[in-house]
């Protein structure tokens, strides 16, 4: 704190050089005392000098005090020469001094710069007039400084008494403005004005202003104040009367239920928001007869409002082992799905750290964490919500469960199938009849704790008609700079949603709306390789469904050629759901013989399958059914994973050219198709083809399964390569598949799902797959063990399409293909 000068700027002679010392976080005004703190050796060795000598120096600020060791050009250019009074030296080598200002001074130039900062000075004194505007301002000046003082408990009374005792307007202009808290800015702009008089107005303005702020919050304390002693005075006549009724005898049912919700309601440790709401419809309830319709429908709402877990907290620490041994015991391989989800989880775990909010798991007062922290200019990012996409039995749902088990937090299941109306989400308002929350605070209700793993599962069905668009609903929901002030429409408040564990579950990306889609982390799942299945069915499932019917290892157990041809012969799908129930339906024959008294155990075998499931139903056909020219085998994506699918070409003679496409192929197949024909057609000749042959004739593409829908550009390889075997006569490759869109010019363009359509090609038997080149990036993808059992050929032009598809021979040809 400054304090009144002990001399006179008279009583010191100012040499025309001084030693600069520079000011990071003070200034020091004329006519007052400051302390100041010297640390920087240079600094130390300005002082020592100065000390030998007249003790004057100039101390002047920096304009950024982050900056060490300051140089000419991070200083201002107006300071003040300060003479050095006390000095104290402490064991750590710094000083602690009592510097007194003595007159302004404006640097001119620099004399040295080492070992310390020297310039040449000049003094710069300040315009005084003596006129009676300045006396006004000075006594202005005064009166709001006292009235500052009276607000201001770290103002002692003292320092308005000493200002009214003094008459020099330069004297009170710098002695306020150096015990008064403003910023440095606002300091240094005081120093640098040279009229006494401007130096007053200016500091009128900053005593206003911090004025004004100490009387705000001056009045928000005494309001604070006053309503907690209304809420007290409130209790104490509540307590008051139950006394009164229960001597008198006068407690009815109502008063008890009343009673009864306002414990409840004080136990659940409501948000200051949700906590008026419940104390009007408290307030309301006392005075509403037991027989009103409104009676039970406030009585529903503060039952709702008291069994939320506004503060009650399941999950503890994060610990990345559990997590990590959770998943490897519920899931086999996925190990990109599971490193992606414990980068997931160590990123909260170290915000938790960071923002201290972990609570103590299980503990139905665990502690609230502070308002979390908003995504508002530049604050850090919040975690992504993650979703995951792939094809039904993948191990998506239960993805989500092993997380909540990793964590320790409770798991909530939603299906958002099927869902049209917005109020599942939002829930309804309670002026309807039968209104209650959304299914968001129905699940956190049955949670009993509000940070739970909420998985909202097959969000891509989520549909919309004229009663609203739920996934409109769901983009509050999934902003995590948002989420913290969901409102339900029934409960009227926010609640805080930004502690739930939001997963989402698809099958498909193109039925997500785009702003829904981009709240959330998309981790794609593909379908799993025979080897794969064989080693999930060995470790899970037939373990599981041994449990589920009552058996024992040793009675039921399957040799891997079994597993191998249950996958290839009775399933043909991404995940393994069909064959769990493959494996369910021998375990429940086996579970009969047993229930029948053949007590001997079975070790099934590929041979003795047949036993148990019957015949296969699927085969290796793609061979059989590419021998003739005129059909290509192609890939496709579907949103169950990857599948095969087979393009038949025919001519037939007409009275003029057509193209008769049919197979329920969508808009863009069409395109591809015609692009496929043009191409061939017109490169008759390069392609070894007779160019009359296309003359007065009717194409027929057909891709069967005609009542199954099919679109994409990605079949015009396909196309093309079946027409050209057509015109060729040379059938193609049995052991071939093929995929990528085609252009005009015979240019082979990259397509999605390359890994689907892969895993497809082996499942079907295929042994060579033919790529555009730009997807060969995409392999990497694929399972190891795929890479090495399939050949990958990778082309940029149609020609080598039909160089690597297409047999060297002709075949005989067709009546019914010409």
């Amino acid at each position: 704190m400054a304090v009144q000068p002990g001399g006179s700027p008279g009583d010191f002679v100012i040499p025309d050089a001084l030693p600069v010392l520079p000011l990071r976080e003070a200034i020091v005004f004329p006519l007052t005392a400051v302390p100041l703190a010297v640390g920087q050796p240079r600094s130390v060795r300005l002082v020592d000098d100065v000390m030998r000598g007249n003790r004057l120096l100039a101390l002047v600020a920096q304009r950024d005090p982050k900056v060490e060791p300051a140089t000419p050009a991070d200083l201002h250019r107006m300071g003040t020469v300060g003479v050095i009074h006390q000095l104290a030296r402490v064991p750590d080598g710094s000083m602690r001094l009592m510097v007194q200002g003595i007159e302004r001074i404006r640097l001119l130039d620099w004399v040295g710069t080492e070992p310390y900062l020297v310039a040449r000075i000049e003094v710069a004194r300040e315009q005084i007039v003596q006129a009676t505007e300045v006396d006004a301002l000075r006594r202005a000046v005064v009166d709001i400084f006292r009235r500052l003082v009276e607000v201001s408990p770290d103002l002692p009374d003292e320092l308005a008494v000493a200002t009214e005792n003094v008459t020099d307007p330069r004297h009170v202009a710098y002695f306020i403005a150096s015990v008064v808290a403003l910023d440095m800015a606002a300091r240094q702009e005081l120093l640098e004005l040279d009229s006494v008089t401007a130096k007053l107005r200016r500091l009128v303005d900053l005593l206003q202003r911090e004025l004004a702020v100490r009387e705000l919050g001056r009045k928000i304390t005494t309001d604070t104040e006053e309503r907690l002693s209304k809420q007290q005075r409130e209790f104490y006549l509540r307590e008051q009367l139950r006394s009164i009724q229960r001597e008198l005898g006068e407690t009815e049912g109502g008063d008890n239920q009343v009673a009864e919700l306002r414990r409840r309601i004080e136990e659940a440790r409501l948000p200051e928001e949700a906590r008026r709401e419940t104390e009007r419809e408290l307030s309301r309830l006392a005075g509403i007869p037991a027989s009103s319709p409104e009676h039970g429908m406030i009585v529903a709402y503060l039952e709702s409002m008291a069994s939320l877990p506004w503060s009650k907290l399941s999950g503890g620490t994060i610990d990345i082992r559990r997590a990590r041994q959770v998943l490897d015991e519920d899931h086999y391989d996925l190990e990109k799905i599971k490193d992606r989800i414990l980068e997931y989880l160590a990123v909260k775990k170290l915000r938790q750290e960071r923002d201290g909010r972990t609570g103590q798991p299980g503990a139905a007062g665990a502690p609230v964490p502070a308002e979390p922290p908003h995504v508002t200019g530049d604050s850090p990012a919040r975690e992504p919500i993650l979703c995951f996409v792939g094809p039904p039995g993948v191990g998506k749902t239960s993805l989500g469960q092993s997380i909540a088990r990793a964590l320790g937090r409770r798991f909530v299941r939603m299906s958002l199938g099927g869902v049209r109306d917005e109020a599942e989400i939002r829930g309804h308002r309670r002026t309807y009849i039968g209104a209650m929350p959304g299914r968001i605070i129905q699940g956190l209700r049955r949670a009993e704790t509000r940070d739970p793993v909420f998985m909202l599962d097959e969000i891509d069905k989520i549909g919309a008609d004229w009663r609203g668009d739920p996934s409109s609903a769901l983009l509050e929901v999934l902003d995590p700079a948002q989420n913290h002030t969901f409102v339900d429409n029934y409960l009227g408040v926010s609640f805080d949603l930004s502690q739930v564990l939001f997963i989402a579950t698809a099958n498909t990306l193109d039925t997500i709306p785009g702003p829904l889609r981009d709240r959330m982390e998309i981790l794609t799942l593909s379908g799993y390789t025979d080897e794969e299945k064989v080693g999930i069915a060995r470790e899970y499932l037939i373990p599981k469904q041994l449990a589920a019917h009552g058996l024992a290892k040793e009675e039921l157990s399957f040799e891997p050629d079994a597993i191998r041809q249950i996958v290839r012969g009775h399933t043909r799908e991404a995940g393994v759901r069909s064959l769990e129930r493959e494996i369910a339906t021998v375990a429940r024959k086996m579970a009969r013989r047993l229930a029948e008294g053949q007590r001997e155990s079975v070790l099934i075998t590929a041979e003795n399958l047949v036993e148990y499931l019957g015949r296969p139903r699927f085969f290796d056909d793609v061979a059989e059914r590419t021998t003739r020219p005129g059909v290509a085998t192609g890939l496709a994506w579907t949103p169950t994973g990857g599948d095969v699918l087979f393009v038949e070409v025919s001519m037939m003679p007409s009275t003029e050219e057509r193209l008769l496409l049919t197979g329920m192929l969508g808009d863009v197949m069409r395109e591809s198709a015609q692009a496929a024909v043009s191409y061939v057609w017109s490169n008759a000749e390069a392609l070894d083809i007779d160019p009359r042959l296309f003359e007065g004739k009717t194409i027929h593409v057909h891709v069967p399964a005609g009542a199954i829908p099919k679109d994409g550009p990605s079949a015009g390889v396909t196309i093309m390569t079946a027409l050209a075997s057509l015109a060729t006569r040379r059938p193609v490759r049995g052991e071939a598949a093929m995929t990528g869109e085609i252009t005009l010019r015979g240019k082979v363009l990259p397509v999605g799902g390359i890994k689907e359509k892969v895993l497809a090609a082996h499942r079907a038997g295929i042994r060579s797959v033919i790529l555009p080149r730009r997807n060969e990036r995409d392999i990497e993808d694929v399972p190891e063990e795929l890479r090495k059992q399939l050949r990958f050929i990778f082309v940029d032009d149609a020609s080598e399409v039909l160089q690597h598809a297409l047999t060297p021979s002709r075949a005989a040809v067709d009546p019914a293909a010409r």
